[in-house]
């Protein structure tokens, strides 16, 4: 009965609302993400450096005294283009990925109410259908998120050590590496992890952007969606879904960039390990590199989702 409910949900298209339609939602959710990566990268990769670098020894200087300074030193020692380190696999992944995410919020919409518009969802109802994306964007996050942590944990291994040698070469050879040592699990290492993080962030995520979309127009959602009220609503649903998965995402991050041995326990043996040698704050690391990146990444993200949904819209 659930497969046939949900065929029916994606098969019935147009009858209600366009903006809660699954295939224009798969589509323009891939152009958001494609923004997102282009706006977002930098920031993410000074943000994975800083949530991976090591503990500094009794009497010696961390590597990095914050993200200004983590900045710094990765563009002078590895010039500008080391912050888009990982590139690839993101354009690849997020790409997917980000189309998952609104494909799975639309979905979580239509199968609460299915005859309901966009505008007519409570706050919860849309924290719900969020969740949901949290649930189908799994699929393509997990092995991207690892191939990127490993890629820029290794660049903050070598500035650290100062050494040459690199065992990954780019993304896809990192890709390769992983699924020959291990297979398809080894590329999905951390999908657990990458459920609890999502599941609520995903939620708080598409909830506030539709809060603030109705903050901002208090009398309902127009048609003609200004840029400016987009990129307000989308920055600040960035900002406050981080707040929520930071946590989670210091786990996820150094799970995904250890060795396969280091903790066989997974995420047990990485909560274990932060408590006992740095302590509860070690769970907000980076914060100021993740705040810079959320709100511009998410505001080019859910701009480039409207613009392409009012495309599909007067095509389709």
């Amino acid at each position: 009965m659930t497969e046939l409910y949900l065929s029916a949900v994606i098969i019935k298209m147009g009858s209600e609302n366009k903006n809660v339609d699954p295939l224009k939602n798969f589509v323009a959710g891939g152009v958001g993400g494609i923004c997102l990566v282009l706006i977002g990268h930098p920031p993410d990769t000074i943000k994975v450096r800083l949530q991976t670098m090591p503990e500094p020894k009794k009497g010696e200087k961390p590597l990095y005294n914050g993200a200004i300074d983590c900045v710094k030193k990765t563009v002078k020692k590895e010039g500008f283009l080391s912050l888009y380190r990982g590139v690839g696999s993101m354009f690849v992944g997020v790409t997917p990925t980000s189309a998952l995410s609104f494909f799975g919020n639309s979905i979580g919409k239509k199968m609460q109410t299915p005859s309901r518009s966009d505008g007519d969802y409570s706050l919860p109802q849309s924290f719900i259908a969020g969740s949901v994306a949290g649930i189908t964007n799994t699929i393509a996050l997990t092995p991207v998120e690892r191939v990127k942590c490993l890629l820029q944990a290794q660049e903050a291994a070598k500035l650290n050590k100062n050494v040459s040698t690199t065992e990954y070469k780019g993304s896809f050879d990192c890709a390769k590496q992983l699924y020959e040592k291990g297979g398809i699990r080894n590329l999905y290492r951390g999908t657990v992890i990458t459920i609890i993080r999502g599941v609520p962030t995903w939620g708080v995520y598409f909830c506030t952007y539709d809060g603030m979309k109705r903050l901002l127009k208090p009398k309902g959602f127009s048609k003609k969606l200004s840029p400016w009220r987009t990129i307000l609503a989308g920055g600040t649903a960035g900002l406050f879904s981080w707040f929520v998965a930071m946590p989670a995402d210091i786990l996820k991050s150094r799970l995904q960039s250890a060795p396969s041995d280091r903790y066989p326990n997974g995420v047990r043996d990485v909560f274990r390990e932060l408590i006992r040698k740095e302590g509860i704050g070690s769970f907000y690391k980076g914060t100021t590199a993740i705040l810079i990146r959320a709100f511009p990444a998410n505001a080019a993200c859910f701009l480039g989702y409207e613009i392409t949904m009012k495309v599909l819209n007067k095509l389709y």
